[in-house]
């Protein structure tokens, strides 16, 4: 268990450092959240094909909690999305229409690459169970 832990503690601080490279590189686009919606829309990606991986038992357990637990964790950002949202709502060159529209692209655009990353994995679109730690 000890382990894991340890695992999805690497895999959430690489994560990390790969969200803030990501919102570093993507360029800025004033008034929407470009940036999150990148690395959110990476993060499910990957998170679909680790999981299609480690249902055909390509990738083992304890890869599966670091990278789909920790690492995508850490890369995807929920308390962020939300905060964009709101920054949206609040700024007098947006208006609520726009932050909808930001909240729906994430989980819409979300769930296809999902799908997508399960397909490249070579699984149907049946996601495995949530990994546990320990």
């Amino acid at each position: 268990m000890i382990n894991a832990i340890i695992l999805v503690f690497a895999g959430g601080a690489l994560g990390a450092m790969l969200r803030e490279f990501i919102m570093l590189m993507v360029p800025h686009v004033e008034g929407f959240p470009l940036d999150i919606l990148v690395a959110n829309l990476i993060a499910a990606f990957l998170l679909g094909l680790v999981t299609a991986l480690h249902k055909r038992a390509v990738l083992n357990g304890d890869v599966n909690s670091m990278l789909g637990t920790g690492v995508m964790g850490g890369l995807s950002t929920f308390s962020s999305m939300v905060y964009g949202a709101l920054i949206l709502m609040m700024t007098s060159t947006s208006d609520l229409t726009v932050a909808i529209l930001y909240l729906l692209a994430n989980l819409i655009l979300g769930y296809i690459v999902v799908i997508l990353g399960l397909k490249l994995g070579g699984d149907g679109v049946t996601p495995a169970p949530r990994p546990r730690i320990g």
